[in-house]
C-alpha cells in the first residue's frame, strides 16, 4: 500500500493514509501485546531475553509506531481534521480487533454470547462515530415551547 496506493491516490483519498496507519497499527498493538507477555514471563524469572523473538517485536514496535505517526501526520496534513479522526478510529480498531482474531486466537475460548456482546459493541462504536460525523453540523436542541392551546386543555383536565 505504501509503495502503490501512497503515489497514486494518497493527495486525493483520505482512506489511502488512513488504512496505512490502521494496518501498521495493528502490527504495533500486536507488538504490545507480545511484549507484554514476554515481560510477564521475565517477572517469573523465565530466560526470555534470549530468544530473539522479543527484540524483533521491539524492532516492530518502534518501526510501526513511527511510520504510523509519519501516515497519519500527513493524513492531517492533507485533510480536516474532523474527518480524519473518526475514520482512522474506526479503521484502527478494525484492524486490530482482525488483527488479535487472526494473530492470538482469543475468541476460541469465548461462548458465543461473549462474542456477540463484543461485535455488538463494536458495531455500537462504528455507528455512534457516523451519526456523531454525520450530524456535526446538525442544530438540534430540546426545547420545546408548549402552545397556549395545549396548556389550556391541560388545565381544564386538571381543574
Amino acid at each position: 500500500m505504501i509503495l502503490t496506493f501512497q503515489n497514486l491516490k494518497g493527495q486525493t483519498n483520505i482512506l489511502v493514509y488512513i488504512s496505512i496507519c490502521s494496518v501498521i497499527g495493528a502490527f504495533s498493538v500486536s507488538s504490545v501485546k507480545g511484549l507484554s507477555i514476554a515481560i510477564k514471563e521475565i517477572l517469573e524469572q523465565k530466560p526470555v531475553y534470549q530468544h530473539p523473538l522479543v527484540y524483533i517485536l521491539v524492532g516492530t514496535l518502534v518501526l510501526s509506531v513511527s511510520t504510523q505517526i509519519n501516515y497519519l501526520n500527513k493524513a492531517l496534513d492533507m485533510f480536516n481534521t474532523s474527518l480524519v479522526t473518526p475514520i482512522y478510529y474506526v479503521c484502527f480498531t478494525t484492524t486490530v480487533v482482525t488483527c488479535s482474531i487472526i494473530l492470538f486466537k482469543e475468541w476460541n475460548s469465548m461462548d458465543l454470547g461473549d462474542i456477540i456482546g463484543s461485535l455488538s459493541g463494536f458495531f455500537t462504536i462504528i455507528i455512534g462515530i457516523f451519526l456523531l460525523h454525520a450530524f456535526k453540523s446538525t442544530n438540534i436542541t430540546l426545547n420545546i415551547e408548549p402552545s397556549t392551546d395545549i396548556l389550556k386543555l391541560i388545565k381544564s383536565i386538571l381543574l
